[in-house]
C-alpha cells in the first residue's frame, strides 16, 4: 500500500511547504505550520476550484471612471445595535464572520436575528447541534419562527444544494470549522477545508446576493481559529468580548468593508437571550453608597461611542511580604506603570502595598483616558477617602506625571452631562476650542500633584 503523501501548510497565510519549518517563508510567522494530506485535484472539482470572485466568462477589466458608485442594498435585521455596528444594516451578498469564546452567545445571536425578523427567510445550518436542540433554544428566546428553516448538515455540497433550492434571504453557518467539502481529502476544520468552504460560500453569497453569517471558534490566545486568510475572505468580522460568567457582552467590529470599525455594541445576557443595551453608561455605573472609598468614574471612548465606567481599587498592606498586583478588565502592566509614576513623581509610597483593580461590569477597557480615574481610585483607597459621586475623569497620565489630553473630549463631556455628573476633570492641555461651554463644570488639571490637591482637598 502506497504511503499517503503529506505537506505542511501555514495557518496564517496558507503557504504550502514540503517539510516543516519553524518560520513560514511567505508571511514570516513562527510556529504556524501544520501537516495535512496532499490535496489531489479531482476532475469533478475542477469547475469548483476557480476563483470565488468570478461571476462569469464575460468578466473584463473596467476603467476606474466607468465604475458606478451606487449605494449598497441594505436591510434591517430588527436589532438597532447590530444595524449600527454593520454601518446601517446588513448588505446583500455580504459575508459576516462572528467569533467569540464558547458559551458567550454566538449561536444565540445568530438565532435571534431570524426570530425577530419574521419577514426574513432564513436557513440556519448547524454542524454542532441537532434540530431538536435548536428548537429548544428558539422556544427559550421567543419570537416568530415561521420563516426560519433548520438544517443539520456538515457536507458543503449538500448545504449549497439545499440553499439553492430554498433560496433564503439569509444563510447562517454554525460553525465554519465543522463544515467540510468532499472535493478535499482533509478533515473538517483543517486549513484547506476552512479556506475552500469559506471561498465557495463567499462565491454563493456574491452570485445570489444572499448574506451569509459564519460562526467561528477562537483559540486559547483569543484569535479566530483557522487560517488567517479566513478573515481576509469575509467582508465583516465581529467578535464577542467579555466574561462568560458575567452578564454583559461587547460585540466589537474588527473588520468592516461597508462601514467603520470604530464601533461597539453592548448586550446583556438574560434568560430570554441577548438584550441590547442602548445606554451602557447607566448600566455600567451601579448604585451604591456615596461614602465608599476606592471608586472613581472614567469617561471612556470605544470607537465613536462614549460611555461611563466605574473603576474600583483596593490598596492594603502586603500581608505575605511580596506585594500583590492584580487587575481585572485593565492592563496589569499599565497599572504597574501608573503605580511607579505615583511613587516617583508624586511621592506616594505604594511599593509595599497590595493593589487590586477592577472594572465594574466585567468589561475590559484599553482607552488611555482611564489613567486618571485609575490613579484617583488607587489614591482614594490608600487614603480611605471617598470621591464625590458627581465627578468623573478623562485624561492620560504620562511618565513625567503630567496629564495628557485625550481625543474627542467634547463627546466625553456631553455624555457625562447627559448622565447627570456635575464635574469632569480633564487635562489642562486640551485646547479650549476642543470643547464648548456646557452645563457641567470642566476642571482642567496639569499634573498628578495638582489633581490630588483638587480631588482630596
Amino acid at each position: 500500500m502506497a504511503k499517503e503523501r503529506t505537506v505542511w501548510y501555514c495557518t496564517s497565510c496558507g503557504n504550502e511547504s514540503p517539510k516543516w519549518m519553524g518560520r513560514c517563508q511567505a508571511c514570516g510567522e513562527w510556529n504556524t505550520m501544520v501537516e495535512e494530506p496532499r490535496r489531489e485535484k479531482k476532475a469533478s472539482a475542477a469547475g469548483r476550484s476557480r476563483s470565488y470572485l468570478a461571476t462569469g466568462s464575460d468578466a473584463r477589466p473596467q476603467h476606474l471612471g466607468e465604475i458606478s458608485l451606487t449605494a449598497e442594498n441594505r436591510f434591517s435585521i430588527g436589532m438597532q445595535e447590530i444595524d449600527r455596528l454593520l454601518g446601517g444594516g446588513m448588505v446583500e451578498g455580504s459575508m459576516i464572520l462572528l467569533g467569540g469564546e464558547p458559551g458567550i452567545g454566538k449561536s444565540t445571536l445568530a438565532l435571534q436575528i431570524p426570530l425577530r425578523c419574521p419577514d426574513l427567510k432564513t436557513l440556519y445550518v448547524s454542524g454542532e447541534e441537532s434540530p431538536r436542540q435548536i428548537k429548544m433554544r428558539a422556544m427559550r428566546l421567543g419570537g416568530d419562527a415561521a420563516s426560519c428553516s433548520i438544517l443539520s448538515e456538515t457536507v458543503l455540497e449538500n448545504i449549497l444544494e439545499q440553499a439553492e433550492a430554498a433560496a433564503p434571504d439569509l444563510l447562517v453557518i454554525d460553525s465554519i470549522q465543522t463544515i467540510y467539502s468532499e472535493a478535499l481529502d482533509s478533515s473538517a476544520g483543517s486549513v484547506s477545508q476552512v479556506k475552500e468552504c469559506a471561498a465557495r460560500l463567499l462565491r454563493y453569497a456574491k452570485q445570489t446576493g444572499t448574506p451569509v453569517i459564519l460562526i467561528g471558534h477562537i483559540t486559547k490566545d483569543g484569535t479566530l481559529a483557522g487560517p488567517k486568510v479566513l478573515e481576509h475572505i469575509v467582508d465583516v468580522v465581529l467578535q464577542f468580548e467579555g466574561d462568560t460568567r458575567g452578564a454583559y457582552r461587547l460585540l466589537r467590529s474588527i473588520k468592516n468593508r461597508f462601514g467603520s470599525t470604530a464601533e461597539l455594541a453592548v448586550f446583556e445576557m438574560t434568560g430570554s437571550g441577548l438584550q441590547q443595551v442602548l445606554n451602557p453608561s447607566e448600566i455600567l455605573i451601579p448604585a451604591h453608597q456615596e461614602d465608599l472609598s476606592g471608586v472613581a468614574i472614567a469617561s471612556v471612548m470605544d470607537g465613536t461611542r462614549p460611555f461611563m465606567i466605574e473603576i474600583q481599587a483596593l490598596v492594603s498592606t502586603a500581608a505575605y511580604g511580596m506585594p500583590q498586583r492584580n487587575a481585572n478588565g485593565f492592563d496589569a502592566r499599565r497599572m504597574n506603570m501608573l503605580l511607579a509614576v505615583l511613587e516617583k513623581r508624586a511621592g506616594f509610597k505604594l511599593a509595599a502595598k497590595d493593589v487590586f483593580l477592577n472594572v465594574a461590569g466585567g468589561l475590559r477597557v484599553s482607552d488611555p483616558a482611564c489613567d486618571m480615574a485609575v490613579a484617583v481610585a488607587i489614591l482614594a483607597s490608600n487614603f480611605d477617602i471617598s470621591v464625590p459621586a458627581d465627578s468623573c475623569f478623562a485624561a492620560e497620565i504620562g511618565l513625567s506625571g503630567e496629564l495628557r489630553p485625550v481625543s474627542q473630549i467634547q463627546r466625553r463631556i456631553s455624555e457625562a452631562e447627559k448622565i447627570g455628573f456635575k464635574k469632569i476633570y480633564i487635562s489642562s492641555f486640551n485646547r479650549e476650542g476642543s470643547f464648548a461651554k456646557s452645563g457641567i463644570e470642566v476642571v482642567p488639571v496639569a499634573d498628578i500633584p495638582a489633581l490630588c490637591r483638587l480631588v482630596f482637598k
